[in-house]
This record gives C-alpha cells, sequence and structure tokens, in this order.
C-alpha cells in the first residue's frame, strides 16, 4: 500500500487566509432537506463559512460512500444508493472517472450554479469521505483489504482533485476548505485492524497532499479516534467534537496549535438530545478549553486558531432542527469572536 502513501509525518500546515478568522462559524455537511433549493438557502445564510451541503435524505446517491464510489471500475451505485461490488473487477491502477452530472454531484452542480449567480466571494468549505472510511466500505463489499485501501486512495484522489478544479472554475475568488470526512479512523486501534496506525496516517496524508497545493486541508472525525494519528495525518483544519476526552490529548493539540494547525470544535451536539438553547454548549465549551489551558495549552492559540461547528452533520434530523443547530452555532461562534476581541480571555464565563 506504499503507492499512495505520504512521508510528511506531522508537517507544518499549510496557512489558513486571513479572511478566515477566529471563532467563525461553519458546518459539518450534510442536510436533511429533500428540496435543494431550501438547503442552499440555509447553508448560504447559516454560517460565516458557507459550506456546500450533501443531501442523502434526499437522494442516497448523496451518502458519502455512494458518492465516493461513482466512476470505480468493478462498482455499480444505484439509483437509490445500492451498491454492487465486483471485487474480481476491483483494479487500484483504473482510472477513476468523476461525473459531476451524475445524481451523487446533484446539490454540488447546485450550489455552484447558486453561489456563481450569487457572486460569492468568501470562503467555501465542502467535504468528501476520507480513504480509511472508503477503504473499511470496501473490505465489507468483500473487496480484500490488499486492494481495498490502495483504490480508496486513488478513488479519493482523483474525485477530489476533479472537484477542487470545478470549485476554482465556477468561484476563482472564493478560498476553498475542504475536509475529509473519516468516521472509521476510530477503528484504527482496534485489534485485528487492516492496517497499522501509522500506515492508516500515512494514508489519509497521501489524500490529503492533493488538496494542500491550493486548498485548506482538513480532517473531520466525529468519533473516539486517535488524535495523536490523525494529527500526524498533517492536516492543517482539524474538525473534532468538543468533548472532555480531548483534555487528555493536550500535549498534541498543542504541539498541533503551534505548528500552525487550526481545530474546529464540534460544540453543539447532534446526537442524543439537541439543546434547545446556547447555554448548555457554551458552558461545556468554555469548561473544556479551561482544562486544556490548566494542561499546558495557549489560550490565544485556542480562541485564535479556532471554529465552531455542530459536533457531526445533520442529514438524520429535521430541517427545522437543523436550523436550530445552525443558529446556536452562530450565537457560540459570536461568543468565541466577542472574547477574542478582548485584551484577555475569560475561560468559563
Amino acid at each position: 500500500m506504499s503507492a499512495q502513501s505520504s512521508t510528511h509525518r506531522f508537517s507544518t500546515p499549510s496557512r489558513v487566509s486571513t479572511r478566515v478568522q477566529g471563532g467563525m462559524s461553519m458546518a459539518v455537511g450534510s442536510l436533511p432537506h429533500l428540496s435543494i433549493a431550501d438547503a442552499l438557502s440555509l447553508s448560504m445564510s447559516g454560517t460565516d463559512i458557507v459550506t456546500i451541503p450533501t443531501l442523502p435524505k434526499r437522494s442516497p446517491a448523496e451518502n458519502m460512500i455512494a458518492q465516493a464510489l461513482v466512476g470505480l471500475r468493478g462498482v455499480t451505485v444505484g439509483q437509490y444508493g445500492s451498491i454492487a461490488v465486483d471485487a474480481a473487477s476491483i483494479d487500484p491502477l483504473s482510472a477513476v472517472h468523476t461525473d459531476l452530472d451524475h445524481e451523487a454531484f446533484a446539490s454540488f452542480r447546485s450550489f455552484l450554479s447558486a453561489a456563481t449567480t450569487a457572486g460569492l466571494a468568501g470562503p467555501i468549505k465542502w467535504q468528501f469521505v476520507g480513504p480509511i472510511t472508503l477503504g473499511l466500505a470496501l473490505q465489507r463489499a468483500g473487496v480484500p483489504a490488499s486492494t481495498a485501501f490502495d483504490v480508496a486512495v486513488r478513488a479519493v484522489r482523483s474525485h477530489v482533485q476533479r472537484l477542487l478544479e470545478a470549485v476554482s472554475a465556477a468561484l476563482p475568488g472564493c478560498e476553498q476548505i475542504v475536509v475529509l470526512d473519516e468516521p472509521g479512523f476510530d477503528a484504527v486501534l482496534e485489534p485485528g485492524f487492516a492496517l497499522p496506525p501509522d500506515v492508516a496516517a500515512d494514508l489519509l496524508s497521501g489524500a490529503l497532499a492533493v488538496i494542500e497545493p491550493v486548498a485548506v486541508a482538513g480532517v473531520h472525525c466525529c468519533a473516539e479516534a486517535d488524535l495523536s494519528s490523525l494529527i500526524a495525518a498533517g492536516p492543517t483544519l482539524l474538525v473534532v467534537p468538543a468533548r472532555p476526552s480531548l483534555v487528555d490529548s493536550a500535549g498534541y493539540l498543542q504541539r498541533y496549535l503551534d505548528s500552525g494547525g487550526w481545530i474546529a470544535w464540534g460544540a453543539v451536539a447532534t446526537a442524543g438530545p439537541v439543546p434547545m438553547t446556547a447555554e448548555r454548549p457554551w458552558k461545556q465549551l468554555c469548561a473544556l478549553w479551561c482544562q486544556l489551558v490548566q494542561r499546558g495549552c495557549d489560550p490565544s492559540l485556542l480562541r485564535q486558531q479556532s471554529l465552531i461547528t455542530p459536533e457531526c452533520g445533520l442529514g438524520t434530523h429535521s430541517p427545522a432542527v437543523a436550523e436550530r443547530v445552525l443558529r446556536i452555532n452562530a450565537e457560540l461562534s459570536r461568543r468565541v469572536r466577542d472574547q477574542a476581541a478582548a485584551t484577555r480571555f475569560a475561560f468559563g464565563a
């Protein structure tokens, strides 16, 4: 699996532009809408950094796994997102065709059209499944591990390259923030996992390397992943839930911040009870930051190199809940930016 792997272990992340300010709000990606127009309206107004949505309820083809499998030899994606894999036909060296006219990219196409018409000029964030999560899906479909992860890295790199080019052509003045979604990365340390942790980090790094020359490269994992392995892959932006367990990784986080990395804090719960107001998530975020500072994190870097997001995507909720989560997210963002403007950050306030 060395063909696509990278060697830039914990390299200094590329610089985030000055148009992205600490405390800005951002979405994770999926929305629950059946109407593309309604989803685009929310995505363009609900956060400081506009996020291109995916709509898996509208079309299962927009599910992140189904979307990534479009154009792979030996894989057929059905109209309703069903996946059929001919393991014997899978070839890690086959060309990957990214058909932007496919149903899997309907929301993506519509966003580019609407954003061009609106003259959107600020930073834009979009996401794509990461190679570890995609490789696990291929493995579950019957592809041997020795092939599944090579195919996954090639597919992610190829699709992401094509999507980067499409956004650049449609919106040349917009900085792109591209986040690889890796919910499967939490399995890396489990006994019997197909890859050693350092190889998994290298494969993820190889996918990030396509993004880094032209955009901010990020990784999102909404599970309890091995933070050191995620950071070792070299993302500029780390998107993780703002959970108390992060305190145990304070040393890794401080080193990451020192190197110029940014953290998007998933501060609004999307699993279990969804909050009704910003009060509880605000107190939880402040408590987490206070504990990180006590463990040695720099309070200035915590606020200056931060973004605020929901924990995970909102595709499984109702449109009304999605709107509420993004309103709370915006309120948290406002509070972080208000405190960032002060000369001294008041943790726990």
